[in-house]
């Protein structure tokens, strides 16, 4: 979702955020408040602060299972490495490892899942009849299926069931 959620952003710094603006002239109330207002600016020693609960109330069950171990992992390296680079390095961690695990799962669909006479699902991976133009070793393409029964194999010929 949207930092503003929808909403159109509007500055609470008014007509005074800008130099040219305060260059114009500025009432007294209205230096009274932009020095507030500057002075609001300036963050406490121990800000931002984590609110655990906060947090928790905010983020799904599901997701904080599953942050769960990088985040002790690197709970444990932050005083080490410093609480901005392990925060850098937990996340692309957490990255690079769901890429992996999408990586190792589409290789075991595609080795174990593919589709063959044995199984009614699976996607069917098909190669196309390559480019032989006049001039190549192989022109004219002669295909290596023998006969009409070759075509909609899937595999069974090479089955241990017909040896």
């Amino acid at each position: 979702m949207a930092q503003t959620a929808g909403v159109k952003p509007m500055t609470i710094a008014g007509r005074v955020a800008s130099e040219r603006e305060r260059c114009i002239g500025m009432t007294d109330a209205e230096r009274q408040w932009r020095k507030q207002w500057l002075k609001d600016q300036v963050l406490a020693p121990n800000e931002p602060v984590h609110v655990e609960e906060y947090w928790k109330e905010r983020t799904n069950p599901i997701r904080r299972l599953y942050r769960k171990p990088l985040d002790a992992l690197f709970e444990k390296l932050s005083p080490v490495l410093g609480v901005n680079r392990a925060a850098d390095y937990r996340y692309i961690t957490g990255k690079l490892g769901f890429i992996a695990v999408g990586v190792l799962a589409a290789h075991y669909y595609f080795k174990y899942g593919g589709n063959d006479w044995t199984k009614k699902g699976g996607w069917r991976v098909v190669t196309s009849k390559p480019i032989v133009l006049p001039g190549h070793p192989r022109f004219p393409f002669k295909s290596e299926r023998v006969s009409d029964a070759d075509y909609a194999d899937r595999g069974f010929k090479d089955s241990v069931l017909i040896k």
